[in-house]
Order: structure tokens, then sequence, then C-alpha cells
């Protein structure tokens, strides 16, 4: 009997690293690795963290006794890389250079690729990134934004959009390729992707559009924001803040906390009720819109994401969305499975692995 493929998965976040080893698509182990915003503070670019987070996961690889040479893939998350469609791609060298200069803006997971060549280059096996960030899959019609000098661009969760896409479709007995959805992924930023044959056709920004979420303003007032930039009260620095960091549940009730939000719902707070449902309304909207993306034949509605734990927030939306279709739940975040299954399908032949530079 063939020994189970071992994967070791990297996934860089703002202020983390997480890390698993998966037997085939089984995690043997996961562990987050929390960095002190003090300790990033020494490092004037996201990039600079990379020897920092090296030392981290060979720590962590020491203190759980992993033997590198046992390893068949690394695989990291994917960043702000090239636009390029879905996939598993090999590490190279024109895709590091690209994830350092940051060519579609920084962001931590842009060390995903450093770090799975690096462990690679340890255990002497492929290094690997799935369905990066910017993954586009776009048609031609979802581009155009109103003006010519401001082209939409797909930004997405796509890591997570694609893996529930592929499980809803399994479950459902549909051909990924003949599958069609509006998945709501719900977390600190908000995607509503139409899902057309497993590729991401259209989606908010959730950095800038879209509805608003614990901490991001989506689609605001355009002249009353015109207004704002130019009031002479906010610098540059500060605006970008506004619309993400310190917008949607921040703005409305200080905290991005959803639990704390039910919390002072339970408590009688109608304030916090009424915003919370709001959130709910916008996403509700956004789910429409996107079905007529596909021409309102929509086999699922799928919610996902860390909010989407929340009942409460998923029944006020599925209330309003299920005339359109079923919706299931899928509630998490499944970054960490979805990486090991994009490297594993390539391991086992099932899919080949996509070459960066071809691009």
């Amino acid at each position: 009997m063939a020994k189970p493929y071992q994967i070791l998965v990297i996934n860089p976040g703002s202020t983390s690293t997480k890390i698993a080893l998966f037997e085939e698509n089984t995690p043997v182990w996961e562990e987050t690795i929390s960095h002190a915003r003090e300790e990033l503070k020494q490092f004037s670019s996201v990039w600079d963290q990379l020897e920092f987070r090296q030392h981290a996961v060979l720590d962590l690889a020491t203190r759980r006794g992993l033997d590198f040479t046992s390893l068949d893939a690394a695989v990291g998350r994917g960043g702000l890389l090239r636009p390029l469609p879905g996939g598993t791609y090999r590490v190279t060298k024109q895709m590091l250079d690209d994830a350092r200069q940051g060519i579609q803006g920084e962001h931590a997971s842009n060390l995903g690729c450093a770090l799975a060549d690096f462990v690679a280059k340890q255990a002497a096996c492929p290094a690997y990134v799935v369905d990066p960030i910017s993954v586009d899959e776009f048609e031609p019609l979802a581009r155009y934004s109103g003006h010519p000098l401001l082209e939409r661009k797909s930004l997405a969760h796509t890591l997570n959009i694609h893996a529930v896409s592929r499980w809803v479709a399994a479950e459902m007995g549909i051909p990924l390729g003949e599958s069609r959805f509006v998945v709501a992924h719900l977390g600190g930023g908000i995607s509503v992707a139409p899902v057309k044959s497993g590729r991401i056709v259209d989606v908010n920004d959730a950095s800038s559009a879209g509805p608003f979420s614990p901490e991001r303003t989506g689609t605001l007032p355009l002249q009353g924001f015109i207004t704002l930039c130019f009031s002479g009260k906010y610098s540059e620095r500060q605006m970008r803040r506004l619309v993400m960091g310190e917008g949607g549940l921040v703005a409305y009730l200080g905290t991005h906390d959803a639990q704390d939000v039910e919390k002072r719902i339970e408590a009688g707070d109608a304030a916090a009720e009424e915003v919370y449902e709001a959130m709910a309304y916008q996403i509700a909207k956004e789910i429409a819109a996107m079905a007529s993306v596909l021409s309102g034949r929509v086999d699922a509605i799928i919610l996902t994401g860390g909010l989407a734990h929340s009942r409460r927030l998923t029944d006020w939306i599925e209330a309003r969305v299920r005339f359109i279709a079923p919706v299931k739940r899928t509630p998490g975040e499944f970054e960490m499975k979805a990486l090991a299954e994009g490297a594993l399908r390539v391991l086992r032949g099932e899919e080949k692995a996509l070459d960066y530079d071809k691009l």
C-alpha cells in the first residue's frame, strides 16, 4: 500500500502564521503562531518579516518533531500576485519576485509562496500556492465600473469560495463544471460571488464595495464620500482607514466582534439589532444582485466564513433570498484544508500544476 502523502500547509496572516501537517486531506496537527504587533513594528514592510517568520516555522517544526524529508509538498497561501485563473501553481522565481514587489498590493499572504519555498528547499519537495487572492475569472462585462479610469478588479476570498463550491457540488451530486452557485463569504470582509462551473465570474471588492462588514464600509454614497475626502478633516491615510478597518460594525457600534453584538441584542439593545440586521439586509441584496449574473438559474446559495456561524444573521439573510435557491450553510474558514486539497489533487495526478511564468 502506497505511503499517504504528507503536506505542510502555511498560511501567513497579519499577526499570525498558521501551520498544519496534513496526511492526504486529514490534519495531523495544526497550530497558530501569534506575532505581537509590537514585535512586527520593527519591520518596515511585510516582506521584511520573511526571515523572522522562517525562524518561527523552523522553531515550530523542531518542537513538533517534524521530519522535513517525509514531506511530499509544501503549500502556502497565495497573495496579491498577477491576475490568474484558479488552480494550484508551482512556486517560481518570478512568483517570488512579484510577491516581494507587491505588484497588486502589500498583504501578509504575499509571504505564503516564500515560506512554502523555504520549507520545500529543506524537504527537497515541490512548493505550491493554491487559488491566490488575485485569481481573476471575470467575464468581460464584470470589468466595467462606470468609468474607463477605474476597471473593476477580482480580489476576493477565492480559496474558501472555490473550496466550498467544490464540496457543495459534490454533496448535491452536481458536476462542478455544470454547477451554478452564489457564494457569500462572511468574515471581517465580505465577498459575494456568482460561481459558474467552478469559476468566480464576478465578485464585489471586499475592501471597498458590497455589503458593510464587521470593520469595512462596503459601497458608500459616492457624492457624499467625495465631499468627505475634500473636507480637509481627514488625510488620505485616515480615509483609507475609515473605509477598511474603522467602518461597518466598528463605526456603528464600536466593535468588530459579532458575538459582542449578539450579546447586546440579547440584552435588549434595539440599536445594535437594527445595525446587525442592516448588515444582513445588504448581504441579501448583494446575493440577489449576483444571482442576476447567473440569470436567476442558481443551484444553491452558500453562506460561509466565520460570520456564517451566527444563526441570527444567516436566518435574516435566508429569509430574503430563499426564493432564489436553497440556502446551504457551511460556516467557518477552510483555508488550511483547501490549501492541502489543492496540493493533493496535483500529487494524485487529478490536476496538473499550473505554470505561473506562462501567464
